[in-house]
């Protein structure tokens, strides 16, 4: 095979991915599921497109993939929304991980035969939820949820990863090195999360420093510099003995609640990089998958699927949620929306690769699991909400014709604010709103049609105003429109 070849088939299938997701819109099945899809289709138990069973390639590249995604999540999470989840997100994360780790290694114990370290390991690889998959069913519905229950799942998923390959990389040291004792594992478990906390830290300040100072002559090269780091962040934190995906999703979160330049673009850019690392981690995984040993196992795998699904998860959630204020109906919600994704079955490569035991069955059965949950939770998330009255609709997003990108040391903001029919302005015109002298309408967008306000331009219902100011007037301007300040107080 020549480079055009793989490259054309590599092309081919992205191509088909691409296409193909638009179906989980339509029908709301998550991503995720049609890439998996199109690997399997095309690898050696399909159209034998292409035959891959490199585990330890595969293992290379979804670490890889990961890295960028775990640095995506971070890039985009808002600390101001995660903040008040911060101590429930981090129970999930640790100790709903290891809860959940632990029945369905107990039942894997007592169905499989396995011993309870590798029923244990088996739980720990399918304990991180994906919150990709959670969000692709929202996005296509166009729904959201109350209660900040959204920050609370991005939070827990973004951060429940490290933790479970923590877990999942010190079992299999415990079923592989003779020395290795469950005090070793509780050091190593410290080691790297308080190294991963710290490097996490340095490099997110150290990426927001270079960005704003290094000067570049071409825009071009910041997402360069910043594709550069990812790896460098994940191998010297690996190398200084933490964990390398803490770190990565701890800078993206550092540098992502920075003021630094070209944030939009850069936030644009790893994005797209995040979906691509995805795409590729999905269709590999499909490809490494023989469909003929998985439907050997799909009793067992179902029975699995099932606790983790009714039983795992749900002990999990109620005991770290158990002080925290979120009521039933919105620890169920967490429950069911715990689906599993890619991250799974890229743990299911370790033992494989470390010659665990029963390691294939393993693999074949997190596969199994996966695509169940996904199957089962996915399209039903929506009906769930709405039951457990947990639903809130999503506002759609307006397309101004102009963008705003500040500068680092700027002190305004573009903030867009609508107008509802009981604001007392409705029907006042721009120049009796009596705005801070240092504020501008910039836009109006009144029924799509964009319109550049003037003083005698009167405010309408539903008119959606683009207002730039500094930061620290937006609180009073929103008062002055709904009503909360008076229009003729001196400003």
């Amino acid at each position: 095979m020549t480079i055009s070849v793989y490259m054309l088939t590599a092309a081919a299938l992205l191509l088909i991915s691409i296409f193909s997701s638009k179906l989980a819109s339509r029908y709301g099945v998550p991503a995720l599921l049609i890439f998996l899809g199109v690997g399997m289709i095309f690898g050696s138990d399909g159209l034998n497109w292409v035959y891959f069973d490199d585990y330890q390639l595969a293992q290379s590249l979804g670490i890889i993939a990961l890295i960028y995604i775990l640095f995506s999540g971070g890039l985009d999470t808002q600390w101001k929304k995660v903040g008040p989840i911060i101590s429930p997100g981090i129970a999930l994360s640790t100790l709903g991980v290891l809860i959940s780790a632990l029945v369905v290694g107990a039942f894997a114990y007592w169905l499989l035969g396995f011993s309870l370290l590798e029923g244990i390991l088996l739980g720990a690889i399918v304990s991180s939820t994906d919150a990709a998959a959670v969000f692709s069913v929202l996005r296509s519905k166009a729904m959201g949820f109350k209660y900040r229950l959204k920050e609370l799942m991005e939070f827990e998923s973004g951060t429940n990863d490290p933790v479970a390959i923590f877990l999942t990389i010190g079992i299999i040291q415990l079923l592989t090195l003779p020395e290795f004792s469950g005090l070793s594992l509780v050091f190593l478990f410290l080691r790297q999360i308080a190294i991963g906390l710290a490097a996490g830290y340095l490099f997110g300040k150290t990426i927001t420093w270079v960005t704003n100072r290094i000067n570049l002559e071409y825009d071009g090269l910041y997402p360069v510099l910043t594709l550069s780091f990812v790896p460098l962040i994940y191998a010297t934190t690996d190398l200084l003995g933490g964990s390398g995906f803490l770190a990565v999703y701890l800078a993206g979160l550092v540098l992502g609640n920075s003021n630094f330049i070209h944030r939009r673009s850069l936030i644009s850019f790893f994005d797209g990089v995040g979906w691509l690392m995805q795409i590729a981690m999905f269709l590999s995984l499909g490809l490494l998958v023989f469909p003929k040993q998985i439907i050997a196992i799909s009793i067992q795998g179902l029975l699995i699927a099932l606790v983790l699904i009714l039983l795992a998860r749900p002990i999990s959630v109620f005991m770290s949620l158990m002080f925290s204020r979120f009521n039933a109906r919105s620890k169920l919600m967490v429950s069911w929306t715990g689906l599993r994704g890619a991250v799974p079955i890229i743990m299911a490569t370790f033992p494989l690769v470390a010659g665990v035991e029963n390691a294939e069955m393993i693999f074949s059965i997190v596969f199994f699991v996966v695509v169940t949950s996904v199957i089962i939770q996915g399209p039903t998330i929506p009906w769930v909400a709405r039951r457990l009255r947990v639903d809130s609709p999503i506002p759609p997003k307006t397309k101004f014709p102009i963008e705003f990108e500040p500068s680092i040391d700027t002190k305004s903001a573009l903030k867009e604010i609508m107008i509802e029919s009981k604001d007392p302005v409705v029907g006042k015109s721009v120049v009796d709103l009596n705005f801070p002298d240092k504020a501008l309408i910039v836009i109006i967008n009144r029924e799509g049609k964009f319109i550049v306000p003037r003083g005698t331009t009167e405010m309408r219902s539903n008119d959606k105003l683009l207002i730039l100011a500094k930061k620290q007037l937006m609180t009073e301007i929103r008062g002055i429109l709904k009503g909360e300040k008076s229009l003729h107080s001196k400003n």
